[in-house]
């Protein structure tokens, strides 16, 4: 259901003057003890690395009674920095209801929003090339790697990631062969036979085959194309939930279990 206005804006006081930002002793504020947002050691380091950088940008909310309405992570950072102070704004005019919905709604709406890869990736590359630290901006390394690949025009299309190669003329492993790596056990075969898959690990493996065709979700068919061979086939509840088994495909040219 989409939000509406349908409040005057000067009359409810949605613009909070920059006189109300205030300096209070951090040990004056009170987290909200029920408050369903997590903030890990890593993104902690971030919001303090973030502050020292830019210095505090977003004062923490409040209410009447310095219970904290917005900024848990941000007061979490403050600690680590040692600050004895932090800036607050107070909002005493919310209801309980309204205090606990907004504490809620701070974190969830943000993540509403959507990036403009393109757009983004031009930002990362020049701040790159400015010599900015990007560990600052909040991405991964992984994450990082990518857009700015997407940026210098490297990131490989979708398709290309989904080509599968040719085999090889004279192939090393041929179906059948089980390779045995150490506590590993790598079998060339086809993952919809059963008989392939209770040789890679007969006793688990078989203790998944029944737990499946007991939850039915596959059953067992005679192969299209070898009528001595039992395949496992992919009920309608369980093309639900394992994914569409794709006539005439091999999902894996090879099963492995540790």
């Amino acid at each position: 259901m989409r939000a509406t206005v349908t409040h005057d804006v000067q009359q409810t006081g949605l613009i909070a003057p920059a006189d109300r930002v205030e300096l209070w002793p951090i040990d004056k504020l009170h987290p909200y003890e029920r408050n369903p947002r997590t903030h890990s050691e890593a993104q902690v380091d971030q919001i303090a690395a973030s502050m020292v950088e830019f210095g505090w940008t977003n004062p923490i909310l409040i209410d009447e009674n310095a219970g904290i309405l917005a900024g848990h992570g941000r007061l979490l950072a403050a600690r680590k920095l040692g600050l004895a102070e932090v800036p607050v704004i107070r909002f005493e005019h919310l209801s309980e209801a309204q205090k606990r919905a907004y504490i809620v709604a701070d974190n969830q709406i943000a993540l509403q929003a959507g990036w403009d890869d393109a757009l983004l990736a031009e930002e990362l590359a020049w701040l790159r090339d400015e010599r900015f630290d990007l560990d600052l901006i909040g991405f991964d390394a992984s994450e990082l790697e990518r857009l700015l690949a997407l940026a210098d025009g490297e990131a490989a299309s979708d398709e290309a990631e989904d080509e599968v190669p040719e085999p090889p003329e004279d192939p090393v492993s041929r179906p059948g062969d089980l390779w045995v790596l150490g506590n590993h056990r790598l079998l060339c075969g086809d993952a919809t036979v059963l008989a392939d898959v209770e040789r890679v690990q007969p006793p688990t493996m078989t203790k998944i085959v029944a737990k499946l065709e007991e939850r039915g979700l596959v059953h067992r068919t005679p192969h299209p194309t070898d009528g001595r061979q039992v395949i496992l086939a992919a009920t309608p509840a369980g093309r639900a939930v394992l994914g569409p088994f794709r006539r005439g495909r091999r999902y894996s040219p090879c099963i492995g279990t540790k």
